[in-house]
Formats: structure tokens, C-alpha cells, sequence
């Protein structure tokens, strides 16, 4: 997908990857979603997965490996949005000082 306009998105340009076929469509605005498949493979094994691979959250941001913690759209199956993740991170960050404040280095 290429944006096309001078100071601001007026249409893009797509293809279509089955077919090849390339087409422009008129739009104000555009909004890029990263796919509805959680990015978790690196992570099999190492912490607790559900059967959709998404990591499995206990107390909000604790995974199952003490000291790693998860956030936004990697463990939430429902609303996967940016405000989650940031609610999320931010939820995450607070855990992650609680942790170091009880486990120093």
C-alpha cells in the first residue's frame, strides 16, 4: 500500500497479492493493522501460551517465568487497539518497579 497526496493522505494505492491486480482507492484517512495472529512463537516454550498463542497473563502482567511480564495486544484476544497496549504497558511498567523494588539486583 502506497499513501498518495501532497500534505496529506488523499488516496492509496493497493495490490492485491493473490492476483496482482493494483487499484487506487480515495480515502481521508488510513489506519495500518498488523495482522490478527499474536507475535508470540519466540516466546513457546519459554512462558505459558494459550491454544491461539497468546501469552496467558496471571495478576493482569505476570507470565508463568517470574520477572517476565506482558502487555497489550500479545495477551489480549478481545480488543487487540493501541489504548490497550498502553493501558497495558503502563499496567506492566508498575509490576516491573514493584518486582525490582522487592527482587534487587
Amino acid at each position: 500500500m502506497d499513501s498518495l497526496g501532497k500534505d496529506r493522505v488523499e488516496a492509496v494505492k493497493l495490490k492485491n497479492t493473490v492476483t496482482g491486480r493494483e487499484s487506487t482507492l480515495a480515502t481521508d484517512a488510513v489506519f495500518v493493522a498488523i495482522g490478527y495472529t499474536p507475535n508470540t512463537a519466540i516466546f513457546k516454550g519459554l512462558i505459558d501460551l494459550d491454544e491461539n498463542g497468546y501469552v496467558i497473563a496471571r495478576d493482569l502482567t505476570r507470565t508463568s517465568l517470574e520477572g517476565v511480564f506482558v502487555a497489550g495486544d500479545n495477551q489480549d484476544s478481545r480488543y487487540k487497539q493501541a489504548i490497550t497496549a498502553a493501558g497495558a504497558g503502563c499496567r506492566a511498567a508498575l509490576d516491573v518497579v514493584q518486582y525490582l523494588q522487592e527482587h534487587p539486583l
